[in-house]
C-alpha cells in the first residue's frame, strides 16, 4: 500500500489543540481529543485516498513526529494515564521500545462509529506505534458506547504521549 501524502507538525503546548484533516471526520475528532488531553498542538493533513490509506498515513505521520519529540534530551520516554469520557474509562501506558506494538483489550469487530470502521482505529494505532517506536498498551476499564470508548482511549493515549514527551516528574512522580 502506498502511503498517502501528509503534512504534520506536533509541538508541546500549555493548552492542546489540533487542526486535522485526514479525510475521516471521526478520526479528525479523536486526534483532536488526543491533542487537547496531551497538551499538544497538532497540525495534520492527509491527501485523499482510501480510508485505510488515510488512517495509515495519519498514524505514521504522527508517529514520526512523536519519535522526534520522544528523542529529545530530557523526554521521559514512558508514561501512563487513566482518562474518562462519559461512562467510558480507559488507561494507556507506553514506552519507547525496540519492538513497537499495540496491545489492547478493546474489540470493536464489525462496529462502525460515525462511519469509522474499527479496523481503521487498529491501522492508525499500529502505524503510530511503529513510526514512533512505542510499546503501547490500552485497557478499557468501563464503557459500552463505542464512541465514548474511542474517546476515552484516544484521550488516555494523548495524556500518556504528552507526559512521555516532557521531562519526567520529580522523585515519586510516577513516570520515571
Amino acid at each position: 500500500m502506498a502511503e498517502a501524502q501528509t503534512g504534520v507538525r506536533v509541538e508541546l503546548a500549555d493548552q492542546g489543540g489540533a487542526t486535522v484533516s485526514t479525510g475521516l471526520p471521526v478520526l479528525d475528532h479523536l486526534v483532536g481529543d488526543l491533542a487537547r488531553t496531551g497538551r499538544l498542538r497538532i497540525s495534520l493533513e492527509v491527501a485523499p485516498g482510501s480510508a485505510e490509506e488515510e488512517a495509515a498515513a495519519a498514524g505514521a505521520a504522527l508517529g514520526r513526529a512523536f519519535a522526534e519529540l520522544l528523542g529529545h534530551d530530557g523526554a521521559a520516554r514512558r508514561a501512563w494515564a487513566l482518562v474518562p469520557a462519559d461512562e467510558a474509562l480507559a488507561a494507556a501506558a507506553l514506552e519507547v521500545a525496540d519492538r513497537p506494538l499495540v496491545a489492547s483489550n478493546v474489540d470493536f469487530s464489525g462496529q462502525h462509529v460515525g462511519g469509522l470502521a474499527s479496523d481503521l482505529v487498529s491501522v492508525f494505532l499500529n502505524e503510530l506505534a511503529a513510526a514512533a517506536g512505542l510499546n503501547i498498551h490500552i485497557r478499557l476499564l468501563e464503557g459500552r458506547d463505542p464512541q465514548h470508548v474511542l474517546m476515552a482511549m484516544f484521550k488516555a493515549l494523548g495524556a500518556a504521549l504528552g507526559d512521555a514527551c516532557r521531562p519526567p516528574l520529580g522523585a515519586g512522580g510516577g513516570v520515571e
